[in-house]
């Protein structure tokens, strides 16, 4: 293929590499040149194009792309159609993604103009979404160089193993040293869990924390489930543990104790037969990502686990504050949450000015947060205001939001929390909390923090965290939104965090945009000067 500026004229037959814009429309980069356009662009007054001129052999882009992909989709894969030299792989259902590593990179070394991106291997995906991208980087490739691809795929290295219901019992061990109340909130998460990965929830029982009498409760167990759970009132220290020993009494085998995650080190693997015995680590009981998940999962998916494969999660198995790869996914809620944005302040410590208002790049302060909220694909935004009121909404104006007027606002923070909860749909499912004065976050921070919530499975709050520091906005599953309610005074929602920790699952974050509200007009002349929210803006575009 050549790639060259010609005379207009000259590029009939070519495809068009940059685009140009004649008589108020645009002519997009890609399209085909013929005659007609040719005609066209001279009568607007266009001399020359940057063009891009197959050669016989070549293939275009979109057909490229294509067989590539069906070359590598595998099982339970679905080969969605070519646009612009870019094909998307979607699960065909929900489960773990398979992957031969080896080939996909011998695949990617064939020529830098075919480029192939997977998730990794054994994570876990819900149906429809998405598994791999394969993008051409020119408009054409040439014929030789798809077919080498093609050959180095004798069997397709990308595919689903599909979650089933295999029947997953839970046994819990009591002591007087555990409440029962805290093993009310873990039996919650590990269903959750359970049900996340597809699996079916058989007997939940409860036993107290003596070999004896866990050996006769697992050997039970056993006999009529797939798969055992069992969770300690003291966590696994040694293999002469009570669990350990209790499973070794019932028949069973230890396979492995221990394993390079964490959160998640002590989890104990083992069988009774056909029956797969999992000792659960203590940070099972939080929503937190943690190694319990990357073996139930596997196991859910029908994938056979060992002792070298727990092994082999070392790298990559520093999980805390990474909410993403190590969820559940089948029962994971698939909307987006809500936002509340507090814009009702009377900023007393910025001379006399409302912050909010105050443009940074040329744009109000509050818009810069609602924009990110647009952008992380945010629909159900609302906004909460107070003083100066009509200048606020002018600010947002074209902005798809509805306000929520707080005449009470001068009661306190937990007057707009309220007012913004009250406002939701009955149906929402969780809402951000957001500052409208936090310009700096973003839009992929907000989607990072949305996936948290939307793979936990269970009921959580989700904070942002910078170099161990908590931040905003948090986002609260609508389980706390009553709690949240009976706040008062000027505190918010922030002690509740404190008092719900089971349910807190935190994500670290890339930078500390979290930490950076604006209260003083220093902070404002900082945060123009490091230019911060247009950099974020432009990159995100």
């Amino acid at each position: 293929m050549k790639f060259a500026e010609v005379p207009v004229r000259d590029a009939v037959g070519g495809i068009l590499a940059h685009s140009v814009t004649i008589e108020g429309r645009s002519v997009r980069k890609g399209c085909r040149i013929d005659e007609a356009l040719a005609g066209e662009l001279v009568a607007a007054g266009v001399t020359a194009l940057f063009v891009a001129m197959p050669d016989t052999d070549d293939v275009p882009e979109d057909e490229a792309a294509t067989r590539v992909a069906e070359a590598l989709a595998g099982f339970h894969l679905l080969v969605k159609p070519a646009s612009r030299g870019r094909v998307d792989i979607v699960a065909r259902h929900a489960g773990l993604v398979t992957v031969d590593v080896v080939a996909l990179q011998a695949v990617n070394s064939v020529h830098e103009a075919v480029t192939i991106a997977t998730l990794p291997g054994f994570e876990p995906v819900g149906e429809g979404e998405r598994v791999a991208t394969i993008k051409i980087i020119p408009f054409a490739v040439p014929s030789a160089t798809v077919e080498a691809c093609i050959g180095l795929m004798t069997a397709p290295a990308l595919a689903i193993a599909p979650f089933s219901a295999r029947r997953t019992g839970l046994v819990m061990t009591t002591s007087p040293a555990v409440k029962s109340r805290v093993l009310d909130r873990t039996t919650s998460v590990v269903t959750a869990r359970i049900e996340g990965f597809g699996l079916s929830l058989g007997d939940s029982v409860r036993t107290p924390h003596r070999t004896v009498d866990l050996s006769d409760t697992i050997s039970r167990m056993a006999a009529n489930h797939d798969i055992v759970l069992v969770y300690g009132a003291s966590a696994i220290s040694d293999r002469r543990d009570v669990i350990p020993a209790a499973v070794e009494a019932a028949g069973g085998v230890i396979d492995h104790l221990g394993m390079p995650v964490d959160p998640g080190n002590l989890l104990l693997l083992a069988h009774i037969g056909s029956t797969r015995v999992l000792g659960l680590p203590g940070c099972a009981r939080s929503p937190q990502p943690n190694g319990f998940d990357l073996v139930l999962g596997r196991l859910a998916a029908g994938i056979r686990v060992t002792g070298t494969d727990i092994q082999a999660m070392g790298v990559g198995g520093l999980l805390k504050g990474r909410p993403s790869g190590v969820l559940p996914v089948a029962g994971s809620r698939r909307e987006m949450p809500a936002a509340i944005v507090l814009a009702a302040g009377r900023s007393r410590r910025m001379g006399g000015h409302n912050k909010l208002l105050m443009t940074i790049d040329g744009v109000p302060m509050v818009r810069h947060v609602v924009n990110a909220l647009n952008s992380a694909g945010i629909t159900v935004i609302r906004v909460v205001t107070g003083h100066q009121a009509p200048a606020v909404r002018a600010a947002l104006e074209g902005c798809p939001v509805s306000f929520v007027d707080n005449s009470d606002h001068e009661a306190g923070l937990s007057t707009l929390l309220k007012a913004g909860l009250d406002a939701l749909p009955t149906s929402c499912g969780a809402a951000f909390v957001c500052l409208g004065d936090m310009p700096a976050v973003t839009g992929p921070a907000l989607r990072s923090l949305a996936r948290a919530w939307q793979g936990s499975g269970a009921k959580a709050i989700v904070v942002p965290t910078w170099n161990g520091r908590r931040g905003n906005p948090v986002l609260w599953d609508s389980s706390f939104f009553q709690a949240m309610r009976g706040v008062t005074g000027d505190a918010g929602a922030r002690h509740l965090i404190g008092e719900y920790g089971d349910y807190v699952i935190e994500v670290a974050m890339d930078d500390g945009a979290v930490l950076v509200d604006i209260d003083t007009p220093e902070d404002a002349s900082n945060i123009v000067m490091a230019g911060v929210p247009a950099a974020r803006e432009t990159r995100e575009r």
